[in-house]
């Protein structure tokens, strides 16, 4: 991995350590991304009112987070030869299950500002996590890999917003205030009220203008690709003229080097024997 991505607390497991560890970390690291999904539906749970049973199942979601942080964290430690080192490169997994298991222990009553503080803490490290994840996936070069993420992104945030905003009645609205709030529009006509549909909002801000931004970087990429091959084309065929070029004019070089060549050989044999140079 780069060195921003370790820098980052993501750098996943040194090359150069046990080829055991290295092996095992290859699909790992995919169930902790499947962890991590659990922070999504756990966080909105919590945030549910007056619904005791969903708050129960946002807790048991951040359970199955911190037992399989742990156990997969703890797996690693013992595979690699230098187990530090290793919590070390991946701190933020650390940290993601030190967060998780302090959503369990804390209550689900009304949050202070220190805990929103961080709780969006929180959720900010398993958004980093889950891009990191998948930033190989979104290329600019996935054009259909790219729309198809875009349309469950806008379908996913129009039921969110349709199950969190009360101004919200039906799923198309739910639908057209995800695209505003993708698209960084801002129309007026409707607005996140409640405190869950806002920070779902942030989320869907954050997601679909970068999601937007390579999908317009991919179909520009397209056209300049198409561009860049007519160039490449005519490059060839203007080398392939010049290589003509130049074999022609070495073929007359070489000619008239011979043709000076007879020439003076018939020069000497003309001059008379006695005469001197």
């Amino acid at each position: 991995m780069n060195d921003s991505v370790r820098i980052a607390g993501l750098g996943g497991v040194d090359p150069r350590d046990n080829a055991r560890a290295v092996r095992t970390w290859r699909w790992l690291q995919w169930v902790l991304f499947g962890f991590s999904l659990l922070a999504i539906p756990a966080f909105y749970f919590e945030l549910a009112v007056g619904s005791p049973s969903l708050h129960q199942a946002g807790r048991a979601l951040y359970v199955c987070m911190v037992a399989g942080f742990v156990a997969s964290l703890g797996w690693m430690t013992h595979l690699s030869r230098k187990p530090r080192r290793f919590l070390m490169r991946n701190r933020c997994d650390v940290l993601i299950a030190a967060g998780a298991g302090a959503s369990v222990a804390w209550g689900v009553s009304t949050w202070s500002s220190f805990e929103w503080v961080l709780r969006m803490l929180f959720m900010g490290l398993v958004a980093v996590r889950i891009a990191v994840s998948l930033r190989g996936f979104f290329s600019p070069n996935r054009l259909l890999l790219l729309l198809a993420a875009a349309a469950a992104l806008l379908a996913s945030a129009g039921a969110g917003f349709y199950w969190l905003e009360p101004s919200v009645h039906t799923y198309a609205e739910g639908v057209w205030l995800a695209f505003e709030s993708s698209a960084t529009v801002g129309y007026g006509d409707m607005a996140p009220t409640t405190p869950a549909s806002r920070v779902f909002a942030a989320f869907v801000v954050l997601l679909g203008y970068g999601l937007l931004s390579l999908v317009f970087a991919s179909i520009a990429a397209i056209f300049v690709e198409q561009e860049e091959r007519l160039l490449r084309r005519e490059m060839h065929r203007d080398i392939k003229t010049l290589q003509a070029e130049i074999a022609s004019l070495r073929r007359e070089v070489c000619s008239l080097g011979v043709k000076v060549h007879v020439d003076e050989d018939s020069v000497g044999q003309d001059r008379p024997s006695g005469a001197r140079d």
